[in-house]
């Protein structure tokens, strides 16, 4: 056995780090799915990428070979319902980051009601938690099939709602003159 290869980042950085609008846009996108950081959506435009730099390669290739890669391209990209039955390579084209991010393990997670928001679905990932297929999942940014999003569990533990959590009242409440009563209905009183 020889030493391990060394590790390498799997994204580029932006070539320009004070773009206003493109941090923007990604600090949106962080708060809105919970991602832990720019990393992660670096990460997830380079798969974008991959996957249209095969469906323009496939659209300038001819011949049967073309026609057998495209097909299984266009497969796989089903099986993780990034991409409708009746796709073309026009359609792998128009995906956004948006698109990959909806298939991650912690954003469907949240999306079935498992978790409150998106961070507590990520904690619920990251500690074991969650099982898909039977299997135990670590890994938040996995990316779920079609199949498999109707395996996706919650194990050992107590459901969302039962856990105890704090109450928020309602913002139209809170401004009210009766918005100290919602308060103290929402915490629970010692003695």
């Amino acid at each position: 056995m020889g030493d391990p290869k060394k590790q390498r980042k799997k994204f580029p950085r932006p070539s320009h780090p004070w773009e206003k609008d493109r941090i923007a846009a990604e600090n949106k996108l962080l708060r809105q799915y919970g991602l832990r950081r720019k990393e992660e959506i670096w990460k997830v435009e380079t798969v974008l990428r991959g996957f249209r730099r095969n469906a323009r390669r496939q659209l300038t290739a001819s011949g049967p070979q073309a026609e057998l890669e495209t097909k299984q391209m266009l497969a796989r990209l089903r099986r993780l319902g990034l991409v409708k039955g009746d796709a073309t390579l026009d359609d792998v084209l128009g995906l956004t980051v948006e698109n990959v991010l909806e298939r991650r393990l912690q954003t469907l997670v949240y999306k079935k009601g498992m978790a409150r928001t998106p961070l507590q679905a990520r904690q619920l990932v990251l500690h074991g938690h969650i099982t898909v297929g039977g299997k135990r999942m670590t890994v938040p940014s996995y990316l779920v099939g079609v199949a498999e999003e109707a395996e996706i569990q919650c194990i050992g533990g107590v459901p969302v709602e039962a856990q105890p959590g704090p109450e928020v009242p309602p913002a139209a409440e809170a401004g009210e003159a009766g918005g100290e009563q919602a308060v103290e209905q929402a915490e629970p009183k010692e003695g």
